[in-house]
């Protein structure tokens, strides 16, 4: 049987406020309109449920029946509803985005800590990911936009170049290197060096830039990943080449200049062709590109 939730408010308005006038008000009806519901309500259960006097109306055996269950089926309707109403609210104050965790290290509190202050009702979901996972998350619309390199990015999206990072030496404070102005590649074929492999495609950028150095330069140790390598760096297994916002004071580790070859990537932006960012993604974005600019030393662009 289907159910007449239209007739069962008009039941419900009847039997509460005890007439067809003042149900007719509290819905926003005319009383022609609560008649016909009410008559179609009583059709399709096959009995009547209200019995009308000049006194008013008064509710029949199986209104009276009815009448408790219809408003609890009514209230916990519209509990449902409003639950489902208040989770697509919160679901619609979230903002994602996605970002290469050399970035998101040092971007994520002095980002999200503006962004709070601009939006304390919003929530911020950060991916910190590699560059396909960057890619993917901004293509499928989970991630509004993405910050990572201006490489291997598809067709459907949109590519913002924000600026050329330098790779950097990481070295020990103590190191004898570490007071350098500069370090020639030269300088560090006797040097211990702790390669950064893929996913990060650091090493393919180093590779390109050094040319046929590379196989003169000592590779006696590997990692997955920038925060591996810092960490040997820490312990003492030897030196690595990594991206110069990959280096933080907190790190213990000292950031030194690379010269002769220089060895640069190019962040970018990432986001859906034709998409439009909401305002909240549209702040998030602009002030993580001025962060990245005045990090790396280039002037902001204007919004």
């Amino acid at each position: 049987m289907q159910i007449d939730i239209l007739g069962i408010q008009a039941f419900l308005a009847v039997a509460e406020c005890g007439g067809f006038g003042l149900a007719a008000h509290r819905l926003h009806l005319s009383q022609t309109a609560i008649s016909h519901r009410m008559r179609k309500l009583e059709e399709t259960l096959g009995v009547p449920l209200l019995v009308r006097s000049g006194r008013g109306i008064a509710l029949t055996e199986a209104g009276s029946a009815l009448l408790p269950r219809a408003r609890a089926a009514v209230q916990q309707l519209e509990a449902s509803c409003d639950t489902i109403r208040k989770h697509g609210q919160n679901a619609s104050r979230w903002v994602s985005l996605a970002c290469l965790p050399t970035l998101a290290a040092p971007l994520a509190v002095p980002l999200l800590g503006d962004f709070q202050a601009a939006y304390g009702g919003w929530q911020v979901r950060l991916h910190d990911s590699s560059i396909p996972e960057i890619v993917d998350l901004v293509e499928s619309g989970t991630a509004a936009f993405g910050l990572t390199v201006a490489h291997g990015v598809k067709a459907s999206l949109q590519v913002e170049p924000i600026a050329d990072e330098p790779f950097v030496l990481a070295c020990p404070p103590g190191h004898p290197m570490a007071g350098r102005e500069q370090v020639r590649f030269e300088d560090l074929l006797d040097q211990p060096l702790i390669r950064i492999s893929l996913p990060s495609g650091n090493s393919m950028t180093i590779d390109d830039a050094i040319g046929p150095l590379r196989e003169r330069l000592r590779w006696p140790y590997e990692a997955q990943r920038n925060a591996m390598a810092l960490e040997m760096v820490r312990g003492g297994l030897g030196l690595t080449i990594v991206p110069r916002l990959s280096v933080r004071p907190v790190d213990g580790v000292v950031a030194v200049p690379l010269a002769g070859p220089e060895v640069r990537r190019t962040l970018a932006v990432l986001t859906r062709r034709g998409a439009r960012l909401t305002p909240q993604e549209e702040h998030l974005m602009h002030q993580a590109l001025a962060l990245i600019r005045q990090a790396l030393g280039v002037p902001s662009r204007p919004a």
